[in-house]
């Protein structure tokens, strides 16, 4: 259940709406958008950036268990469904048709006659499973569709049924359930927990035990051992050790052991095993100084691929499970990489990748010959590779002396004079900005000569646990100087503009921004806030039953009265004052983790206080916008910000 966000600017997100008579030549937002105070957008805009927008991507989401098939993720309409590729380069055929994007699909393991997906309703993130006939294409309701989390389906590989997680119970424990899906009534509860941070990680070869996952927080999680007939849970890992990451579990080909990944003993995570009996951990990768991001183990348990984190870009890797040897996969291009999964047969590995100049899609690698095969090849519209930002590592000390790194795109060359820019900041906090391709957001560097930087704060993860907490309790506004640095570093650029800096972030990274317009005012010309955090105590109050306790061990208990009162010292809200440079405020409706009440509480201060703030809020989005005509008109309304604000 690691958590892992890369929140590339305001590609997910969206625009506004306006109220009055509607005027020729102006793009006026859909009936779901709320927008006050927004300058008027010309069509003429809209055209120029359609351009940039029209670009999509594919990720992987299932392997067919007996053909040569696959189901990817992508979006031609509105939102991400689910299509079928059955060829490399084959056509993409739709096999979803929903308003809401549809994510987390699994096929019935035997035969592969029908699916079972994830579907919430207006981003409100109770997602609910569904069972898919793929000869009808019919969808059936498997979970009680209310205000539930449903998901982490792990089938017995007989196909007889599934176990998940939900915190229907009460909202707030992610319990385990069981679940035949061609008889929906014989839904069960098998384990009752405390707390919303359980999952499950693997079912062993006999279908009598679960290994299951605790997470605490970004830098602490367990492993657990459930025997599903007594319903008895041992402890795997010791849960009285703190601190230390303990995650991805499957049971390997021998009976006492089990693989995982864990920053015990080391800055960085690792693969190990751990032997069932004498609690023995053994370490495979410590030769590699970074995090092992994922990993997944072959059916015939003989083979794994893992996949690094290395400052921002992905390595993959192939290990003999016997003798632990591996090796790195070579000819990729350089840039991310997910998803990698092996094919039932053990003979190939479907995996994810985009880069810098290229948006995600799926390959197949060969393990007998090493050949890579591209599988989809996702348009990206109007635009061409020299329309596209190239990132540069770029690194900087803040006020302890600790060195701060991020991602510098460059506006293009065409463009001379000092060039102004734009701080995108990423959520989590324990998020991290990688190498990742812009997309629309080639328009700030191509057409409006705005360079880009996306900056991994204190906090973030893949730099290690100790980088990861130096932002935890009360260091919490460490992280908000590393931006004062990074506004310090900009300033001795010769090319970058100083005195037009904007800063923008989603969720973490919306906080860091509202933190940054009131302790730096003076250094910046404006602000978009994203589904931020204006004040803590309030967030924590109204964020969703499940999300409460996991966001205290991170961000600090405000039942403590010290903490409340620094909750409330350093909160955006209660420092308006200091506010003085124009702000740009956007939100969901149904956002389950940051509460629409973060964003109209500071709206409605600043606009009290005289401040210019512009607001767009959708009714049916919640952490950020996912439907294609609310992102499209959210980008519009934030270029017209920056023409108005940043640019001038």
């Amino acid at each position: 259940m690691k958590l892992k966000i890369v929140f590339l600017i305001a590609t997910s997100l969206s625009l506004f709406a306006v109220h009055g008579q509607q005027k020729k030549g102006v793009v006026v937002p859909n009936e779901n958008l709320i927008a006050e105070n927004i300058a008027e957008i010309p069509k003429e805009l809209a055209t120029e950036v359609k351009k940039y927008s029209e670009s999509r991507s594919a990720s992987l989401a299932e392997i067919h268990p007996t053909k040569n098939d696959i189901i990817i993720n992508t979006r031609f309409g509105s939102t991400s469904q689910l299509h079928r590729v059955t060829q490399p380069m084959g056509a993409r055929t739709q096999i979803t048709f929903f308003d809401e994007p549809v994510s987390g699909a699994t096929y019935e393991p035997v035969k592969g006659e029908y699916l079972i997906y994830s579907k919430d309703i207006g981003g409100n993130e109770f997602g609910q499973l569904f069972k898919l006939d793929l000869k009808t294409l019919q969808s059936t309701l498997l979970t009680n569709g209310g205000r539930s989390q449903n998901g982490g389906v792990t089938w017995r590989k007989d196909g007889k049924g599934f176990y998940y997680s939900s915190t229907r119970r009460n909202g707030g424990d992610r319990d385990i359930y069981y679940m035949d899906p061609n008889n929906p009534k014989s839904d069960k509860l098998i384990l009752q927990v405390k707390g919303g941070g359980w999952g499950i990680h693997d079912i062993s070869s006999d279908y009598k035990k679960l290994l299951v996952g605790e997470y605490i927080s970004a830098n602490e999680s367990h492993i657990w051992l459930l025997d599903i007939e007594s319903g008895k849970l041992t402890e795997i890992t010791d849960r009285k050790s703190k601190g230390i990451i303990q995650s991805e579990a499957n049971f390997s080909d021998r009976n006492n052991e089990i693989w995982f990944v864990t920053d015990k003993d080391n800055e960085f995570e690792r693969l190990a095993t751990l032997n069932l009996d004498t609690k023995k951990v053994s370490y495979h990768t410590s030769n590699i100084p970074w995090n092992v991001e994922n990993y997944d183990l072959s059916e015939d348990e003989k083979s794994i691929v893992f996949i690094t984190n290395e400052a921002g870009l992905n390595k993959m890797y192939l290990m003999n499970a016997n003798d632990k040897s591996y090796k790195e996969v070579k000819n990729l291009s350089i840039g991310l990489i997910g998803g990698a999964s092996f094919t039932k047969d053990n003979q190939n590995v479907f995996f994810t990748q985009s880069t810098a100049q290229s948006a995600a899609d799926v390959y197949k690698l060969t393990l007998k010959t090493g050949n890579i095969e591209r599988w989809t090849e996702s348009e990206l519209g109007e635009m061409q590779k020299s329309d596209m930002s190239t990132p540069k590592f770029i690194e900087w000390k803040s006020f302890d002396n600790l060195k701060i790194s991020g991602f510098y795109y460059p506006a293009a060359t065409k463009f001379t004079g000092k060039r102004p820019v734009l701080i995108s900041i990423h959520g989590g906090p324990e998020g991290q900005s990688l190498a990742s391709f812009l997309g629309s957001n080639n328009y700030y560097t191509n057409e409006m000569g705005v360079a880009l930087i996306a900056p991994n704060v204190r906090g973030s993860s893949g730099f290690g646990k100790t980088f990861l907490t130096k932002d935890n309790g009360f260091l919490r506004e460490d992280s908000v100087k590393d931006i004062g640095a990074l506004l310090d570093w900009i300033a001795q650029q010769p090319e970058l503009d100083k005195d037009r800096v904007m800063i923008m972030g989603g969720s973490y990274g919306g906080y860091m921004t509202l933190a940054t317009a009131f302790h730096y005012a003076d250094k910046i010309k404006c602000s978009v806030d994203i589904v931020g955090i204006s004040n803590f105590n309030t967030f924590l109050k109204n964020t969703e039953e499940y999300r409460r306790d996991l966001r205290r061990v991170e961000y600090g208990d405000e039942r403590d009265p010290k903490m409340a009162a620094f909750f409330e010292k350093m909160a955006p809200l209660n420092n308006i004052d200091k506010i003085k440079k124009p702000l740009f405020i956007i939100q969901g409706t149904n956002d389950p983790r940051v509460p629409v009440t973060e964003a109209t509480q500071m709206r409605d201060k600043l606009k009290a206080q005289g401040n210019t703030v512009w607001y767009l809020e959708a009714k049916d989005e919640g952490h950020g916008f996912k439907k294609k005509s609310n992102i499209d008109f959210q980008r519009l309304a934030v270029i017209r910000f920056m023409q108005e604000y940043l640019i001038k």
